[in-house]
């Protein structure tokens, strides 16, 4: 992972978003752990805006961390989500991307129109059956948004290690629900959901930008390519 691969928003980017980070935790008197959650979480999601294979080694520490602070807050969607899906689809998706690299950087490409309207239909119809399917869990809080956040981040992960630039598109509606999420969540009281708050909303910004840099690296790739 080089520094001098990066362009001037990609730092700036993060430097603003690490010092928020820094800030947010000793105000609010946080812990490094959740510093850390936070810190790997945002170079997690700019390095797969670059399409950089290291995505996945920061992304493994990320999934570990986020899961234990899911399972604090009764969100055990997120919880079981990070743990039984995101730890091997991380080790899956660092062994297909570094089939298909060019250089540093993963190659891209798109869905046809057909398999946009698919990935639509999965993800309404199961954002749905879980949600039903939570809201029977003792405990759980917010299901639906739970269960949406869910299914898109498990619909986007299997666009991202097929490479797909649609998964930005995805990641920008289930940053918004999951903001939600932890705002809900804050105001009930959660010691960890300003700083998850402000970690989303980075997410967020960052997945206009991914869907930007993905867009551009399809179109030159020239790979529109059916699932």
């Amino acid at each position: 992972m080089k520094i001098k691969n990066w362009n001037l928003y990609e730092i700036i980017w993060i430097v603003i978003f690490s010092m928020v980070a820094i800030v947010l935790t000793i105000v609010w008197k946080d812990t490094l752990f959740g510093f850390s959650v936070f810190m790997t979480g945002v170079l997690c999601v700019i390095l797969a805006a670059k399409g950089n294979i290291w995505t996945y080694f920061f992304g493994m520490y990320n999934t570990f961390g986020y899961a234990y602070l899911a399972f604090n807050n009764g969100l055990f969607g997120e919880m079981g989500l990070n743990l039984l899906f995101f730890t091997p689809m991380n080790i899956v998706g660092f062994i297909m991307w570094r089939n298909r690299m060019s250089g540093s950087i993963v190659q891209m490409r798109g869905l046809r129109s057909k398999d946009k309207i698919l990935t639509a239909i999965i993800c309404v119809l199961g954002s749905i059956a879980l949600g039903i399917g939570l809201s029977l869990i003792k405990g759980q809080n917010t299901p639906y948004i739970d269960a949406i956040t869910d299914i898109l981040s498990i619909v986007a992960t299997f666009l991202m290690v097929w490479r797909y630039k649609e998964q930005w598109l995805l990641y920008i509606v289930l940053n918004i629900f999951t903001i939600v999420m932890w705002s809900i969540r804050t105001v009930n009281g959660s010691p960890d959901g300003a700083m998850m708050i402000v970690m989303w909303s980075a997410y967020l910004v960052n997945a206009f930008y991914g869907y930007y840099n993905w867009n551009k690296g399809a179109i030159q790739s020239k790979e529109t390519i059916s699932i």
